[in-house]
């Protein structure tokens, strides 16, 4: 069966989450905010910013009218960065007002929202109303540039409506892109989201010179530290060693395709965080995720010292370090 799918950003993964839909048989229309990103995807069927030398399919279209990206969709995927969830859903929200039946709300980005630290999907229902059961997560270990390739990828479809999980997992599978469900939303993006913080140290510990034992203990540590903070918020703690728990932290802890892990590298290597986040080009989730998470930490007096360490080298200007040292030198405990 064919849907009518608008997905609202055209990055590297909004992009290549809609190549895998248009070569699956349904009907897409990528929106972006910028006019010479969607001609070139349009006319050259190219988004050479993001994914260099690959070839989007020719039925593909790409629009900036927002309107006439959601006209007659009935599944509408947010992939644009977590601070810009809340203003897009904004902009969206009258629009599908006017539909005589409710879109299938599907989110594929990863991060906490500033302040209120609310997750993607309760962002989404604040602002969009009457898809408090609905709303699905599409979380996993999956880097554009590969899945661009083919090469074999899984991931998660997350939601307390397993109906509408199901829904978007027969929509992305193929022969290379399988989809798993879950019913965890909470641990899922909660995993999507604190992962990209422990990237960050991964990639700082990488600039520092440390190696393999230096990289699988952040891993290690780094997923308990997100287990302690998820369970505390609801989450099941089995959610953790799956696709979008262990898995997606792996893959962005040891990959240069991560922009976190290529952050936290250049951090390590001496550069100011400013000047990091500049040249990237692209927004560093990580960073802002961090914040929240120090935050969450310190309300639900939940232990995480390499979520404060970082926190200190990104927010205190804190020497990294110094801020290593003083986690090796912390008080010997249990290790569960």
């Amino acid at each position: 069966m064919s849907n009518k799918i608008s997905v609202l950003g055209a990055g590297s993964w909004g992009s290549i989450l809609a190549s895998i839909l248009v070569q699956n048989g349904h009907d897409v229309t990528l929106w972006a905010r910028n006019t010479d990103q969607v001609n070139e995807i349009n006319q050259q069927h190219t988004n050479q910013r993001y994914l260099a030398d690959f070839h989007y399919p020719i039925n593909l279209t790409a629009t900036t009218d927002l309107t006439t990206a959601l006209t007659s969709a009935n599944i509408i995927l947010f992939t644009v960065p977590t601070p810009a969830i809340r203003s897009v859903a904004a902009q969206v929200q009258p629009i599908i007002a006017q539909h005589n039946q409710k879109p299938l709300i599907v989110h594929a980005s990863k991060g906490l929202e500033q302040n209120t630290h609310l997750r993607i999907s309760q962002i989404l229902q604040e602002v969009l109303g009457n898809h408090q059961s609905g709303i699905v997560a599409l979380s996993g270990p999956s880097h554009a540039e590969e899945v661009a390739k083919k090469d074999i990828t899984l991931i998660t479809a997350a939601s307390t409506d397993l109906t509408a999980a199901k829904t978007v997992q027969q929509l992305f599978m193929n022969d290379y892109f399988r989809v798993y469900t879950n019913s965890d939303l909470i641990g899922v993006e909660l995993g999507a989201a604190l992962k990209n913080v422990i990237a960050l140290g991964s990639g700082t510990l990488a600039g520092l010179g440390y190696g393999d034992n230096a990289k699988a203990a952040l891993i290690t540590r780094g997923l308990a530290e997100i287990s302690r903070l998820g369970v505390v918020m609801g989450a099941n703690p089995l959610t953790f060693t799956g696709l979008s728990g262990v898995g997606d932290l792996i893959v962005t802890c040891t990959s240069v395709h991560s922009r976190n892990w290529r952050a936290g590298n250049q951090l390590g290597q001496g550069q100011k965080l400013a000047d990091v986040i500049a040249k990237m080009g692209m927004v560093v989730e990580g960073v802002k995720t961090c914040q929240s998470a120090y935050e969450l930490a310190q309300q639900q007096h939940i232990d995480m010292p390499i979520t404060q360490a970082i926190y200190q080298v990104l927010y205190q200007d804190a020497d990294v370090q110094t801020e290593v040292k003083q986690l090796m030198q912390r008080e010997g405990k249990a290790e569960i």
